[in-house]
Order: C-alpha cells, then structure tokens, then sequence
C-alpha cells in the first residue's frame, strides 16, 4: 500500500483511518520520518512508515528502521518487572532493601518496591556531580542513588522521575536475575518475540538508527530547577538538545549503553508486538495475566507533581503511564503503556487486544499532537468494526 509518495505498508480492512491520520502528520505536522504499527488479537492489522530517517543523508525510513524511544523504555522496563512478579521472584510491596541491601542508607529503608515506578519514591533527581562517563558506566549512578537523601518523605507525593526510574527499576532487575536490564529484556522478551528492541544498541546497528531531530524552541517556558536537574543527570548530559541543536542521544555512545529509563532503541513494531504479547497471545500465550493488568491499570499517582509543570492529567499506574485525557488519552482504562520525549508512543489494552507503537524523529513541542490522533483513529476503527 502507498497513499503518499513517501509512505509505505500495509493496512487491514477497517483500518484505513489510522493511513490517513498517519499521512496527515507528515502534511500538516511537520513529521520528517516516522512508523505506526498497530496490533490486534495478536494479528498486524497497521504497519506503516515513511519518510527519512536521516536528514543529514537522506537516508529514506525503512519497516526496520528503528529509533530512540526516550521514556517509552520505563513501560519496557515495567513490563520486566512484571514477569518477575508472575515467577514469584519480585514483590513489589516489599521494601527494596529486600533485593538491594544499599537502597536502605538515609531513610530509604522502607521504601517498596512500587514506589520506584509509581514515581514517589523522592529521588527523581540527585545532588551527586556526575560525568557523562559515570552515566555510562551505571555503577557510579547506583551509588549516588545509595547515597542520596530523598526529596521528599517518599510516598507522600510523586513527582516525575525521568531519568533515574531506569537505574531504580533496573537495578532491582539486576540483583534479582544477574543481569543488566537490556540483557535481561534481549533474553526473556526481543529474542523470544523477534523484536528490533534494544536497551543498549548493538554495534552492527548503529547505523540503521533514525536521527533524531530536536524538538522547536519554545523561548521563555520556565523549567523546574529539580526537573532539569533530573532530566540532565546534574548536567551529565543535554537534553534534549545541546546549544547547537544536537540531540544528545544521537551520541553513539549512549546509544550503545542503553540509559535505562530514557535510552531504548526500537521500531514501531517492535514496541507494539510486544505490547501485544501482554494483551494477547503471540508466539505463545500472552505475556501478562489479566490479575496483571488489574494491577498494572490500577491508578497510584495523579494530581500535581512535587517538581514539574502543571497538572494536564496524567494518571500513572505501576511502571505505565495509563488512559490519561486530555493530554494523554489512549483507548480507555485497560490501556497501559508510556509516551517518550518528542512524540513516541506504545501502549497496550487488553479490553481491544491492541498493541500499539508509534516512533518518529523529529521531537515535537509541547502541543504535539501525532500521537494522540493516531490513538483516537485506531479508537475510530476498532469501534466502527
């Protein structure tokens, strides 16, 4: 199927709309390369993508074409912890100390695991000076996390923590299995399902990642010193962008060493086949239970945050962003999943059976709204069947 010179795929009957939303973005909203994929009861029923990849070359966007999913990579991570739960090797209402002795110092001791992915555990940001070299190597961030104070008596507010959410979650996967998180992901979920997801980019992929594009400036928007503190690492890095425009996590570096709350690598399809995987069954049965997902859709976080922008309704679940109007709606309460920086999506529900991932590279701005209009289009279809 081709309904634009540069868009390529296929699309089920029923399922025209999402084409048509999806080939607007690149008419009406700037989209420079981008792909959408949508499972459902296990079947691909949208794989579309268009556009280029690279600015720089040219280089067209292809069906495997990946890119940098940003925050997309705390719901992958969720999905990790999940498992563990269903093999009775994690508790998430038990105290971390649990699985991770040195969590415990300055009145850590009885946090629970939950609250590291409901995002009120206090540590969105650290007072540490780090290095771009100690991000990568991931020790010295687990120590700084040992060390530090919570910002807030944990469990008593929840603040957004968007970088270090993928050290928390991930070192617990570490002490429980033995294995880096991107490790882990590979064996118990990318390999099994034959995703093109990584957390921490194989070398003979490094040159079939799109470029991301930074998103448009938005003078005079104040950013939280605590937010910008956490979103930077203290300054380890820029994000999104450095003074020139360049998207830090275009460095093959960072790439390669999967930051493991912001730095997962993946296509469309990967993200929405294995969110399909949760919902339905899919080279096997399906990966999450529904006594899961009861738990995973269950609302612990809403409301203002302690540090951040105001309140536009965003409602988290353990580890997931979930149906969250108006700034984030998905396909109702069943719905699970997490956005990531500039416009990327995956979510799955279990009512549809759906499996969704969306990636693009040029990041939007704060009314960016690709996204949400494929969301409502799938919506629109999946009711209109």
């Amino acid at each position: 199927m081709s309904t634009h010179p540069s868009i390529h795929g296929d699309v089920a009957d029923g399922f025209g709309h999402v084409a048509d939303v999806f080939t607007d973005n690149f008419a009406t909203r700037g989209e420079v390369g981008a792909a959408v994929t949508v499972y459902v009861g296990g079947r691909k029923v949208v794989d579309l993508y268009g556009g280029t990849a690279d600015a720089r070359s040219g280089r067209p966007w292809t069906a495997d074409t990946p890119a940098v999913v940003f925050s997309c990579t705390k719901g992958i991570l969720a999905i990790c912890a999940y498992l563990l739960v269903q093999q009775g090797r994690l508790d998430l209402d038990t105290p971390v100390t649990r699985y991770w002795p040195e969590f415990g110092r300055h009145g850590k001791q009885d946090v629970p695991v939950r609250w590291l992915l409901t995002h009120r555990a206090g540590l969105p940001a650290l007072d540490r000076p780090l290095t771009l070299a100690d991000v990568l190597a991931w020790t010295p961030v687990i120590e700084a996390i040992e060390d530090q104070r919570p910002l807030w008596r944990p469990g008593t507010a929840h603040g957004y923590h968007p970088m270090t959410y993928g050290w928390l979650v991930g070192e617990v996967i570490r002490r429980i299995t033995g294995q880096p998180p991107g490790e882990f992901l590979q064996d118990s979920l990318a390999v099994p399902l034959g995703l093109r997801t990584w957390l921490g980019l194989p070398d003979a992929e490094r040159d079939t990642v799109a470029w991301t594009l930074a998103p448009p400036a938005e003078p005079g928007i104040p950013v939280d010193p605590v937010a910008e503190r956490g979103l930077t690492m203290n300054g380890a890095f820029a994000f999104p962008a450095d003074e020139q425009g360049l998207v830090s996590f275009n460095d093959p570096s960072i790439r390669a060493a999967g930051i493991p709350g912001a730095g997962a690598v993946s296509t469309a399809d990967g993200l929405a086949r294995l969110y399909a995987a949760c919902v339905s069954p899919v080279n096997g049965p399906r990966l999450l239970t529904a006594a899961t997902v009861d738990d995973a859709t269950t609302v612990r976080s809403r409301g203002q945050q302690r540090y951040g922008p105001p309140d536009t309704g965003q409602r988290w679940g353990t580890g997931f962003l979930l149906h969250s109007p108006p700034a984030r709606p998905l396909l109702g309460d069943r719905s699970f999943g997490h956005d990531g920086a500039g416009g990327h999506l995956a979510f799955g529900d279990d009512t549809h059976q759906v499996g969704f991932g969306y990636v693009v590279n040029q990041m939007g701005g704060p009314d960016d709204d690709r996204a949400n209009r494929l969301t409502a289009a799938v919506h629109t279809c999946l009711t209109d069947r």
